[in-house]
């Protein structure tokens, strides 16, 4: 029996909906956490920010350095066919899910607006970024003459 390929690569949840999720549950999140936890670019995720502040999903408020985003209460679903509905039972929903890094997802066949997950560093916990290799068994990661202590 011949294996049959989808058409196209899809999801039940669109990113736009990831991405009013994790506004909703962390209104200070910043634009590179919402592409890094939907396999997209900085620049695909300032987009899409961008059509649900237009669309009226969102408000964006500039503090500082940092953007602070509010979800709009009372806001409905666009297609007609869930347009009597509000959307905040499907967002509280989706922010109450354990979010998952974009490394679980697999790439995206075209590759015009995913990017590869940055590898995490689990001996700082600091986060995304680039990995570092951990000192070989026995010897110190000091640099020789360093004091250790930072300027």
């Amino acid at each position: 029996m011949e294996s049959v390929r989808p058409r196209t690569r899809w999801t039940f949840v669109t990113n736009h909906a990831r991405i009013l999720a994790m506004v909703l549950r962390d209104p200070q999140v910043r634009l590179r956490d919402l592409a890094e936890c939907c396999g997209l670019t900085e620049r695909a995720a300032g987009a899409i920010v961008g059509d649900l502040e237009h669309a009226g999903y969102l408000t964006r408020v500039r503090h500082g350095r940092r953007n602070h985003y509010r979800v709009t209460p009372g806001t409905h679903f666009r297609h007609p066919a869930e347009g009597d509905h509000e959307i905040a039972d499907l967002l509280h929903l989706l922010a109450h899910l354990a979010p998952t890094s974009a490394a679980a997802a697999p790439s995206s066949p075209g590759g015009d607006h995913r990017r590869p997950p940055r590898p995490v560093d689990r001996r700082t916990d600091a986060g995304p970024g680039p990995a570092v290799p951990s000192p070989p068994a026995g010897r110190s990661s000091r640099v020789p003459g360093s004091t250790g202590s930072r300027p």
